[in-house]
């Protein structure tokens, strides 16, 4: 038990480096489906530097730190194994799932977009960024909060997050038309 608040901290420090990531890697896509839209020298000049960008963010620093933030939470746990009894946490790690899901759906689109297949939109995409948000959200809740049993106030928040999220995005669609330089 000595060590648990180095193993907490560093658990700490790559769950928000793994989220930065995630945070970061759909706005990439969203500047990489809107480079290919751009004439030429343009498209390969612009998406070839998003894919380079992309690469190192992912491999480099996102991938890196979904494995490290999974070990120290492994490592916690098993210092701690009182937590798996309880309801907080499993709720807890059914979110991790979610996370890792939302984190495998982002590789496969990194993967298209490397080989310059886009089938998402930039306003689909930029929705899709917001769902690490989300997950975000309700992790920290849970986490502070631990408590797994009053979900009423917990899918209220979301679904209100959610549509904040909604008209925020929507607004910067219009800002946004107005003044494509936004």
């Amino acid at each position: 038990m000595e060590y648990y608040n180095y193993i907490k901290a560093l658990h700490l420090i790559f769950v928000i480096t793994w989220f930065a990531g995630l945070f970061y890697i759909p706005r990439l896509f969203v500047y990489q489906i809107e480079a290919f839209q751009k004439d030429e020298p343009e498209k390969s000049i612009i998406g070839n530097q998003l894919k380079l960008m992309a690469k190192r963010l992912w491999f480099i620093i996102t991938w890196p730190s979904a494995i490290l933030a999974s070990i120290f939470a492994f490592i916690l746990l098993f210092m701690i194994p009182e937590w798996l009894q309880q309801p907080w946490m499993h709720v807890k790690l059914a979110f991790v799932v979610l996370l890792y899901a939302y984190h495998i759906k982002c590789h496969f689109i990194f993967k298209e977009l490397q080989k310059d297949v886009v089938k998402w939109t930039s306003n689909q995409m930029r929705i899709w960024n917001e769902g690490s948000t989300l997950i975000l959200f309700a992790v920290i809740f849970l986490v502070i909060v631990r408590d797994a049993i009053n979900w009423i106030y917990g899918v209220i928040g979301i679904f209100l997050l959610s549509v904040i999220l909604m008209l925020g995005i929507r607004l910067y669609k219009r800002i946004r038309a107005k003044n494509p330089d936004a």
